[in-house]
């Protein structure tokens, strides 16, 4: 795959990823004008091509509000994490639209070759594995079954405690747009020896995640069994969901998780970990792919 159109560089590198504005600023009770820096925040419209008997037909799939930037590898993540594309490696190209002025760079095209490859199911399918849709946690479960996520296999991944520990402060320091405006999640791959290989930043933390799957989709590098990944807020039952598709075993959180991840965690054979940071963590599931220094696991 041409890695300018997979999202590797072309103009999505060339976006505003922070904006400049005027703020109001109170300090010591003296207020004073000044200049500061804002995340961007623009709609990106995601399409599918398929083909078929009667030739191409262009599928609508999702709008999400994104920062600009990885929005191939958003595409590509997206689509294979919520199972519009249940095969990864029939996705041949990825590309923004040409006759959607002035919208050219916030509409993503994507297209598969092989019709068995696309879900239309899934178009209405996701309503009922959202968080906010109400829908209880064991019908949510039961919905990423049906999407085709399976349990995580076992025995292809660990890490020491020490780099467990690390990861935190070693993802704030790729966080660049964070540091300019601290509007920012961020999520990153890492390997069995705690260094990040992918990191991406977002307004939304489930972007930021399938911004570094598609990473993974685009490079046809999945599964991901050999890889960990680690978010800057808390883990949701949504980012388990991504991260289990993805086949990724080990998921790391600097915030808490919720219920449902922690269900979906030990259901799925994953290890779950939050509130790491230098000092320590909590394992909600899967501590035996943690190692200590005794050769003991948590």
């Amino acid at each position: 795959m041409n890695q300018r159109r997979a999202g590797m560089g072309g103009p999505s590198g060339l976006r505003r990823k922070a904006a400049r504005v005027r703020v109001g600023r109170m300090r010591g009770g003296r207020f004073s004008t000044r200049g500061d820096s804002v995340a961007v925040e623009e709609p990106m419209e995601v399409r599918l091509e398929v083909p078929g008997d009667d030739g191409i037909r262009e599928h609508p799939v999702s709008v999400t509000m994104r920062t600009p930037g990885d929005d191939f590898e958003l595409a590509a993540g997206f689509l294979f994490t919520e199972g519009v594309v249940i095969d990864p490696a029939a996705v041949a190209d990825v590309r923004y639209c040409r006759n959607v002025e002035p919208q050219e760079y916030n509409v993503v095209t994507a297209s598969v070759r092989d019709p068995a490859a696309f879900d239309a199911t899934s178009l209405t399918r996701n309503f009922y594995v959202t968080s906010s849709c109400g829908v209880c946690g064991k019908a949510s479960l039961e919905a990423v079954e049906v999407m085709g996520c399976q349990p995580v296999a076992g025995g292809t991944f660990t890490i020491a405690e020490d780099d467990v520990r690390a990861l935190p402060d070693k993802l704030r320091t790729l966080q660049r747009t964070f540091e300019r405006t601290g509007g920012l999640h961020a999520a990153g791959l890492f390997d069995g020896d705690g260094r990040i290989t992918v990191a991406r930043e977002d307004v939304g933390r489930h972007n930021a995640v399938d911004k570094v799957i598609g990473a993974l989709v685009l490079s046809r590098a999945l599964p991901g069994s050999a890889s960990g990944l680690i978010v800057s807020g808390r883990s949701s039952f949504e980012i388990l969901q991504k991260a289990a598709m993805a086949g990724i075993p080990v998921v790391v959180a600097v915030g808490a998780p919720s219920s449902l991840a922690v269900t979906f965690a030990r259901r799925f054979n994953m290890t779950l970990v939050g509130f790491a940071n230098r000092d320590g963590y909590n394992v909600y599931s899967g501590g035996d792919r943690i190692s200590r220094g005794d050769g003991a696991g948590e």
